[in-house]
């Protein structure tokens, strides 16, 4: 089936982007095991694992449809059981919180778990791929792997290497990008933010600044976008797609004015529910699916 030579994939997360991640994998035909950190957490999974199904059904995703959105539940699986997780896996992709600490503690784990086999994919959105190989024990199967939201439509995948990943292992990844439905997008120099990033973090944080500095509503700075750009989304709509953690996350690690907009979301946001378009409100209310 995989020219790539990758079989068997673990994801660990199931939030947002890891949960869409794990599902597509397993839509393209692939032994998908999603990790989470509890059972609570596994069967929140599990509800988007189930709600993405009927996503691709309702967007058109060609065979969803015809059962091929029910075969790639039957195909994934989700535990807390992180050493089960990985104990087969011949490549894990992480998606865990963007805290750089929360993530080297995951490698040191994984290093110790996982087979020689497999490959350490990491979907760090804005850290550097040189502050977690050092905990993987395996450098030269450590890469990034990394996907936009609504990965079944805006369907990129920016594979980075380090300075010490493997050159085999980097035409791998390109190879089971392009086996999963994605356009490999390869990156020859480590960057921060990878290319989609580097681009869409800092527009994003100006348009929170304005909003936190009372210039505008989220709303009529989304419109200013939309009708002077064209564009089909203002910056708010796209967070509500992104969920409002990453940004609080992202924010809240930043220097001291990061850290006073990552208050704010929180007050006004995330205290009130309020975390974008999975929990049905953001800046915007989403109608719940029946």
């Amino acid at each position: 089936m995989s020219g790539s030579g990758i079989h068997k994939v673990t994801v660990l997360g199931t939030g947002v982007l890891g949960s869409q991640i794990a599902f597509q994998t397993a839509f393209s035909g692939f032994e998908v095991t999603a990790y989470d950190i509890s059972d609570e957490a596994v069967a929140q999974g599990r509800e988007r694992f189930a709600g993405l199904a009927k996503t691709y059904q309702h967007d058109g995703v060609p065979g969803a449809a015809d059962g091929k959105a029910d075969e790639a539940l039957a195909r994934l699986a989700a535990t807390a059981d992180l050493a089960a997780a990985v104990a087969d896996a011949d490549l894990i992709i992480e998606a865990v919180p963007e805290v750089l600490t929360i993530k080297q503690e995951t490698y040191e784990k994984l290093g110790k778990l996982a087979p020689e086999k497999t490959i350490f994919a990491s979907n760090s959105s804005t850290l550097a791929l040189s502050d977690l190989v050092g905990y993987t024990g395996r450098p030269g199967k450590f890469i990034g792997l990394h996907f936009a939201n609504q990965i079944w439509k805006f369907n990129t995948a920016e594979v980075m290497s380090t300075t010490e990943t493997d050159p085999a292992v980097f035409d791998t990844l390109l190879a089971f990008a392009a086996e999963i439905g994605c356009v490999p997008i390869p990156i020859h120099k480590e960057k921060p933010g990878w290319l989609l990033n580097s681009l869409l973090v800092p527009f994003l944080s100006a348009a929170q600044d304005l909003a936190f500095g009372g210039y505008a509503e989220p709303a009529d700075i989304d419109k200013v976008w939309r009708i002077g750009t064209g564009a089909p989304k203002g910056p708010f709509e796209i967070l509500d797609i992104v969920g409002l953690m990453t940004p609080y996350n992202i924010s809240l690690h930043g220097d001291a004015h990061q850290q006073e907009i990552a208050a704010w979301l929180k007050e006004n946001y995330i205290d009130k529910g309020k975390l974008g378009i999975a929990s049905g409100e953001g800046f915007y209310t989403y109608p719940r699916e029946s």
